[in-house]
C-alpha cells in the first residue's frame, strides 16, 4: 500500500531508540524524510547513519526537550533545513516513577515537562508549518492514563494529558484540516523496557507474569507493530481518521483478564 509519505518531512521526538527509533526507520522505508529530535547526538547518528548507508535521507538535532527554548530551536532547525514540515510524532518520555506518598512538588513538575509539556511546545512551534502542509500529528500515550499503576502520578497524569491534548487539538486544528490521533502503548518490548525488568527481583518472573496477562499471543508488542499503526494514521491513506486514542497492546488495556 503507498502511504503517500514520500519525501514527507516528519518529525519524531525520542526517535533514536526504541518505540521512536521503530517509527523512524519505517518512515525512512516509506519513503518520508524522518527527522530525529534527541537529547544525546551519538544516539542520534547511530541511527541517522544508519538509514543514509541504505540510501535513506533522515536528518537529526540534538535538544533536550524539557527546555522550552530547545523545543523552539529543534524546530527552526529543521525548518532552516528543508523550510516545511508535513508530520509531528510527539513520542519521548519516560515512565519516572514520581508517586503520590513518596513524590514532591519539584520532581512532579520537572516529570510533566519530560513527559507531556514538550507535546504541547513542539505543537505550537510546528504549526505554522503544519498549516501550510496540511499536516499531521500522532502522539504516543500509555495505558497508565486508563489503568493506572501505582506510584507514578506524574506520568499517569503526563499520559492522561496526551490523550485530552489528542481530542483537543483534533477540535481546534479541524479549520486546517490537521488531523490529530493517538496510538496508546501497554507492553512494549523496547531497550528500555528491558532494563527496568532488569532492576526488579527476579525479573525472568516477573517478565513471564506480565506476558501471560497480554490476551492476543500472550507475548509483549512490537516497536515495528507500534510504528505500524503511527505511521498509517499519520498517513492520507487514513484521510478521515481524527481525535482517536489507539491501543495496540494485544487487548491488554481492555480485554478481560480471566481469558485464558
Amino acid at each position: 500500500m503507498d502511504l503517500q509519505l514520500k519525501n514527507k518531512v516528519v518529525i519524531v521526538t525520542g526517535g533514536a531508540k526504541g518505540i521512536g527509533e521503530g517509527i523512524v526507520r519505517l518512515l525512512a522505508k516509506e519513503g518520508a524524510i524522518p527527522v530525529i529530535i534527541g537529547r544525546k547526538e551519538e544516539d542520534n547518528l547511530k541511527v541517522a547513519d544508519d538509514l543514509k548507508a541504505q540510501g535513506f535521507e533522515v536528518f537529526q538535532v540534538v535538544a533536550e526537550l524539557t527546555n522550552p527554548d530547545d523545543c523552539e530551536k529543534a524546530v527552526d532547525a529543521v525548518i532552516a533545513r528543508y523550510g516545511r514540515i508535513e508530520g509531528l510524532i510527539n513520542n519521548a518520555g519516560v515512565n519516572d516513577s514520581i508517586g503520590l506518598e513518596k513524590g514532591n512538588y519539584d520532581d512532579f513538575m520537572r516529570s510533566l515537562h519530560r513527559n507531556v509539556v514538550h507535546y504541547y511546545l513542539m505543537a505550537k512551534y510546528a504549526l505554522p508549518e503544519l498549516k501550510k502542509s496540511k499536516g499531521n500529528i500522532v502522539n504516543i500515550g500509555s495505558k497508565v492514563a486508563d489503568t493506572g499503576q501505582g506510584n507514578t502520578s506524574a506520568y499517569a497524569a503526563a499520559n492522561g494529558g496526551r490523550n485530552a491534548l489528542t481530542r483537543e487539538w483534533a477540535v481546534e486544528l479541524l479549520p486546517y484540516g490537521i488531523r490529530v490521533n493517538a496510538v496508546i502503548v501497554a507492553e512494549c518490548w523496547t531497550p528500555l523496557y528491558e532494563m527496568y525488568i532488569k532492576t526488579l527481583p527476579n525479573p525472568e518472573q516477573k517478565l513471564k507474569d506480565i506476558v501471560k496477562n497480554i490476551p492476543l499471543g500472550k507475548r509483549m508488542t512490537t516497536a515495528a507493530e507500534i510504528a505500524n499503526m503511527v505511521v498509517f494514521l499519520l498517513s492520507e491513506v487514513s484521510s478521515h481518521t481524527t481525535g482517536q486514542l489507539i491501543h495496540v497492546d494485544g487487548g491488554y488495556t481492555h480485554l478481560d483478564r480471566v481469558i485464558e
